[in-house]
C-alpha cells in the first residue's frame, strides 16, 4: 500500500522591518538652500580677512576685532537675507496648505526650515574664524584669541538668520530678502557712527578697533543673549500657541540691552600686554611693547648700526621706550609699530631704514615747533648728525632734488654737505667726545647757539 506523503507547505516570507524613518531637518541640513548660504558666509568673511591680511596678521586683538567688524557687517546682513528667502519659500512653493495638514506643530515646522540656515550661516562664519585665526598664529608672539568673542558673534549671527526667517514669513515679498540685507548693513553703519548709547546694542556692539582695548570677559555674552533672546521673541509670538510665551525671552532682551546700554564704553578695558615693554640690554636699551616681543630682535637688527655709531658717546637717552605717553626726560621714544600694515607686515619691519630714520629723529630736538629765528647754524648740524647716524637715500634724493632751485639753496645744499664731511672725516675718538657735546644740547628745543658745538 502506497502512502502519499505531501510536501509541507512553504512558510510565507518574512514581512520587511520598517525602513529607519529620517528626520526632515536632516533633510534641510543636506540639501537646498541652507548650504549654498553656509558657503556664502565661508567666502564672503574668508575673502575680507584675506584682502586685509596684512593689517591683522601677527595681532590677536587686530585679528579679533576684523573678525567681529567682518560679523557685523558681512554675515549680519546675509544672515537676515538668507534667514528671509527659506522663509518664504514655502509660499513661492505654494506649500503653505501641505504644512498646515502635518501632525508636527508650527514651532516645530518652523524650526525644521529655519535651523539649517541658521547652523550653516554661523558654521560658515566659524570655519572663516577659525582659518583666520590659524592664518596670525605663525607671526603672533604674545597674547592670544578671545573665543567668547567668536561664540558671541556666531550666536548673534545665527540669532538673525531666525528673524529674517520670521520676517520671510510674514511679509509676502519676493524682494524682502535684499531689503533686509540693505537694512542690516545701513544698521550696522549708522550704530558704528552713533555718538549715542545705542551704538552699544547695534550689530558691532560698540566693539572698538584697534590693538590697545579688550572687552571685559562678559560683554560678548550679554550682548549674543541680547540677539538671541530678540530672536527667540519673534519665533515664539510668530509660531507659539500661546503668545504670553515671548513675554519670557522678550524681558531677557530688555536686560541684556540695558545692561550693555547702561555699561556703554566700561565695557572695554586697556589691553594689559600694551601697558609694558619688554627690554634688551644694549645701551640704550632697546624696549618694545609687550604686545609684540617677537619685534624686538626685528628692532635691534634694524637700529644696530644706529647703536653702532652711538657707541661710547655720553648724553644719551637711558633708553627708547614704546609705552602710550610721552616719554620721561631720560628716554626717547621708539617709533610705533602699530598700526600693523604699515611699519609692520607679519612680524617684519616693512623698511628697516626708514625705522632707523625715525629712531634717530626721536634723538634730535624731537617734537620741537620751529622757531621763527633759529639759527641756522643749528639747523644744519641737527641735519648732519641725523643723516650722520641713519643714511636715508630716499631723503638723500630729495635733499639733492631741493638743491636744484635759486643760488641761495645751492649755496645752503653745499654747506649742509661741508657739515656731513666733517663729521664724517672726525677720528672715532674725536668724533665720539664732539657727539657727547651735542646730546648734552640735543633735547633742548631752543639752546644757546654758544652752546651747540658747530661742525
Amino acid at each position: 500500500m502506497t502512502t502519499d506523503v505531501q510536501a509541507p507547505a512553504t512558510a510565507p516570507p518574512a514581512p520587511k522591518a520598517p525602513g529607519r524613518t529620517r528626520h526632515p531637518l536632516r533633510a534641510e541640513l543636506l540639501r537646498g538652500f541652507a548650504p549654498w548660504s553656509g558657503l556664502a558666509a565661508l567666502l564672503s568673511v574668508g575673502g575680507l580677512m584675506a584682502s586685509k591680511a596684512a593689517q591683522w596678521q601677527g595681532s590677536w586683538p587686530e585679528t579679533m576685532s576684523n573678525l567681529h567688524l567682518a560679523a557685523a557687517a558681512l554675515t549680519v546682513p546675509l544672515a537676515l537675507a538668507a534667514g528671509a528667502w527659506q522663509g518664504g519659500r514655502e509660499r513661492r512653493t505654494r506649500m503653505g496648505e501641505l504644512r498646515a495638514s502635518m501632525p508636527r506643530g508650527p514651532l516645530a515646522q518652523f524650526m525644521v526650515c529655519a535651523l539649517p540656515v541658521a547652523l550653516w550661516v554661523m558654521g560658515g562664519y566659524a570655519l572663516a574664524a577659525v582659518g583666520s585665526l590659524l592664518a596670525s598664529l605663525p607671526y603672533t608672539s604674545a597674547g592670544h584669541p578671545l573665543p567668547l568673542v567668536l561664540l558671541g558673534d556666531a550666536l548673534t549671527v545665527g540669532a538673525c538668520a531666525l528673524l529674517g526667517h520670521v520676517a520671510g514669513r510674514t511679509v509676502p515679498w519676493r524682494l524682502a530678502a535684499p531689503v533686509l540685507a540693505l537694512g542690516g548693513y545701513v544698521l550696522f553703519g549708522l550704530a558704528s557712527t552713533a555718538d549715542s548709547a545705542v551704538r552699544f546694542v547695534g550689530p558691532a556692539g560698540g566693539f572698538p578697533l584697534g590693538s590697545t582695548t579688550v572687552p571685559v570677559w562678559w560683554q560678548p555674552l550679554v550682548f549674543a543673549l541680547w540677539g538671541s533672546a530678540l530672536a527667540l521673541t519673534a519665533v515664539l509670538a510668530h509660531t507659539a500657541r500661546r503668545r504670553a510665551t515671548a513675554l519670557v525671552p522678550l524681558v531677557a532682551a530688555l536686560a541684556a540691552a540695558t545692561v550693555l546700554v547702561q555699561s556703554g564704553e566700561s565695557m572695554w578695558q586697556r589691553n594689559p600686554l600694551t601697558q609694558r615693554q619688554v627690554c634688551d640690554d644694549s645701551t640704550p636699551r632697546l624696549c618694545v611693547s609687550a604686545a609684540y616681543p617677537g619685534m624686538l630682535p626685528k628692532v635691534s637688527d634694524a637700529l644696530s648700526g644706529l647703536m653702532g655709531r652711538l657707541d661710547g658717546v655720553q648724553n644719551l637717552p637711558v633708553r627708547f621706550e614704546n609705552l602710550p605717553g610721552r616719554p620721561h626726560e631720560d628716554e626717547a621714544e621708539l617709533p610705533d609699530l602699530t598700526p600693523i600694515g604699515w611699519g609692520v607686515v607679519r612680524g617684519e619691519l616693512t623698511d628697516p631704514q626708514q625705522y632707523a630714520w625715525e629712531a634717530a629723529q626721536k634723538l634730535v630736538r624731537d617734537d620741537c615747533p620751529m622757531p621763527k629765528n633759529q639759527d641756522p647754524r643749528i639747523d644744519r648740524t641737527d641735519g648732519a648728525v641725523l643723516r650722520w647716524l641713519a643714511p636715508n637715500p630716499l631723503w638723500e634724493q630729495i635733499h639733492l632734488a631741493e638743491s636744484r632751485g635759486d643760488k641761495q639753496r645751492r649755496a645752503a645744499y653745499r654747506a649742509d654737505e661741508a657739515a656731513l664731511d666733517h663729521l664724517k672725516a672726525m677720528s672715532p675718538e674725536t668724533r665720539r667726545a664732539w657727539l657727547s657735546r651735542y646730546f648734552a644740547t640735543a633735547r633742548d628745543c631752543a639752546p644757546d647757539p654758544k652752546e651747540v658745538p658747530s661742525l
